[in-house]
């Protein structure tokens, strides 16, 4: 049995964290049938994560080290917010599956989640890797909303000849928006994360945009968050009141992809937007569940995940 160290992760780490997350990854989907690259960029571009994650909430993760070699075996990421901490993504290296650090990780983050009397502990995972959810599921997380992860190719000119239902409500986030955009999200999810509606506005990192949707009487109705990155091109997080408000969100943050490809998690059960999404010659290329330790509200409108950040 190898003697195991827990810590979190430093700076110093941060080459070792982005080259596990990579290959982790990647040796996973391979061995899966979706070919040798996961994600489309050089190692050390998965960083990103490591920055992001480590901007918005310092010292918040921890890692699995063996003792004898110092070798980082597997790390996850936590995020504690007003009511809820999320379990962001984890990896565990491909030489040290099956040796209980999953287990480590999780039963770690729970207790953290625990012992500050948080409500609930939620994560985004992956519906077809059986591992994960075994590892999650006898951890006592519940699944509570599955999703369809869906990739679009954005043509070059976007999607100028595309008009949808009320538009032009759309309009870039300011910080003035930060208080509505968690009284939204709060009504419709249960949960608030002005750290991360705020990150994503003044976006330091320069790979983050934000868009609120304000009806005719100036009221905050949905807002979108979305990354553009090497390592990760995703629309997310979304809150909205309903499907009509989240296409229009979908439809102009789309705008920021132009020549490329966006992904994007739509709940199954919002048929108007899954079809919306086909109709626009979106693919599926996984599906995904919203997994939930503790109290859980169901959503009053829509909610869309995403893995950067990742906090809801």
């Amino acid at each position: 049995m190898t003697d195991l160290v827990l810590r979190p992760l430093e700076d110093s780490d941060m080459a070792e964290h982005a080259n596990l997350l990579y290959s982790s990854f990647n040796t996973w989907y391979w061995k899966h049938g979706w070919g040798k690259d996961y994600f489309g960029c050089t190692p050390q571009e998965t960083s990103i994560f490591y920055q992001i994650y480590n901007d918005l909430t310092p010292g918040k993760s921890i890692a699995v080290f063996d003792r004898s070699t110092n070798v980082m075996m597997g790390s996850c990421f936590y995020h504690p917010r007003e009511l809820h901490v999320s379990l962001g993504i984890m990896s565990v290296h491909p030489n040290y599956g099956g040796q209980g650090v999953g287990k480590q990780l999780v039963n770690y983050i729970l207790d953290f989640t625990k012992a500050n009397d948080y409500k609930c502990c939620r994560l985004v995972s992956s519906a077809i890797n059986m591992d994960s959810f075994s590892l999650y599921n006898k951890a006592g997380f519940i699944p509570r909303v599955t999703y369809h992860d869906m990739v679009i190719n954005v043509p070059i000119n976007g999607l100028e000849n595309i008009n949808v239902k009320n538009q032009h409500n759309v309009r870039k986030a300011t910080i003035d928006d930060v208080t509505y955009m968690g009284d939204l999200e709060m009504e419709i999810s249960g949960i608030r994360r002005e750290i991360d509606y705020r990150y994503a506005i003044e976006n330091p990192r320069g790979v983050l945009n934000a868009q609120v949707y304000e009806n005719d009487q100036n009221q905050i109705e949905g807002f979108m968050i979305s990354v553009k990155h090497p390592a990760l091109n995703m629309l997310g997080p979304c809150v909205a009141r309903d499907e009509d408000v989240a296409i229009a969100l979908i439809r102009n943050e789309l705008e920021r992809f132009k020549d490329t490809w966006a992904l994007f998690s739509i709940p199954m059960d919002k048929r108007k937007m899954v079809e919306q999404m086909y109709e626009w010659k979106a693919i599926n290329v996984e599906t995904h569940l919203k997994e939930v330790w503790g109290e859980f509200q169901d959503y009053k409108g829509v909610n869309m995940p995403s893995f950067l950040p990742e906090t809801g």
